[in-house]
């Protein structure tokens, strides 16, 4: 079989499939259409966030067999489409979900400790040390939604804390020993912080909005590593105002471009919700790499690989 590369990653990814016997070639350059025009001659297609793969790509791709898509989700593929059209399609969650535990974990110390904040002023000259006061996560019930291998990675982390660890997801009898399964208005009754661990779907899409936020008893940490479109950022911005989220740690924005590979999706000028964030010192923002380690590039490489293998030469 002859596969496409339209992004470059680990190189352990072309050569055990050269190992396996199969044909790779790499385009990391042409426009979609020059791929698509070309895309008829290929049985399987590697791709990481460059472009989404929609109908008229998948029409295209006379021969398609597989999409491996070097990444947790899946959603820069119609993949009704593609499964219609019997196109296998191979994601990799194992591959970056203790990366994504870690970040997790970075982001609510970071904010519990002040610890951005605290670094800003200290190169400024200023020693405030009261102003800085953390607080600890021992005693505090952390709240996970979304409970597959990302949140079980970031409960796994949790252990070394003396904390209470809830989950909920669509799915039953997802729960185990590092984190109980609850309904969500449990969850939301309990929960000191709320981290997002979910894929991005009909139903996550804009969960995160006014009456979702107001639903929680108590006011909240919030960590968002899963997928911006999940929160309504003009609705955070308002709970962080009035203090009902206390702080909220950012690996994705709504504003991000299905490729994940930049920021907007167009030229406008920046929303004020995403001006306040930028100059909130409760705040931590980072370009969508809570899974993108040294390590984890490797490991999804290899899990797409190894996916491959099982697949079609088992």
């Amino acid at each position: 079989m002859k596969i496409l590369h339209l992004d470059s990653n680990h190189p352990l990814l072309i050569s055990q499939l050269n190992q396996l016997g199969y044909t790779n070639d790499e385009d990391y350059t042409s426009s979609k259409t020059e791929v698509q025009n070309n895309i008829h001659n290929y049985d399987g297609l590697i791709i990481r966030s460059r472009f989404s793969i929609d109908q008229s790509f998948l029409d295209a791709a006379k021969q398609l067999k597989f999409i491996g898509r070097v990444g947790a989700g899946l959603e820069n593929i119609d993949c009704n489409y593609a499964k219609n059209k019997g196109v296998k399609l191979i994601a990799a969650p194992e591959g970056n979900s203790n990366a994504v535990g870690e970040h997790s974990l970075a982001m609510l110390l970071s904010l519990f400790n002040k610890l951005n904040k605290a670094d800003h002023e200290v190169r400024q000259g200023l020693w405030l040390r009261e102003d800085n006061r953390g607080i600890e996560l021992n005693g505090k019930t952390v709240g996970l939604i979304g409970y597959g291998n990302m949140g079980k990675a970031f409960a796994k982390k949790l252990r070394g804390f003396d904390v209470t660890v809830l989950c909920y997801d669509i799915k039953p009898n997802v729960g185990d020993d590092n984190a109980k399964q609850v309904s969500l208005s449990k969850l939301q009754q309990q929960a000191n912080v709320l981290s997002l661990h979910t894929p991005q779907t009909p139903l996550t899409i804009d969960m995160v909005n006014s009456k979702f936020i107001n639903a929680f008893k108590n006011p909240f940490w919030l960590i968002n590593t899963a997928r911006g479109t999940s929160v309504v950022t003009k609705d955070l911005v308002s709970a962080l105002k009035s203090k009902k989220i206390l702080g909220a740690g950012l690996d994705v924005l709504e504003y991000e471009k299905k490729s994940f590979e930049n920021l907007f999706n167009t030229t406008n000028e920046l929303p004020e919700a995403f001006n306040y964030l930028i100059k909130a010192q409760n705040v931590i923002l980072s370009p969508h790499v809570a899974g993108w380690t040294i390590e984890s590039k490797e490991k999804l490489a290899q899990t797409i690989v190894d996916k491959i293998k099982k697949h079609f030469n088992s």
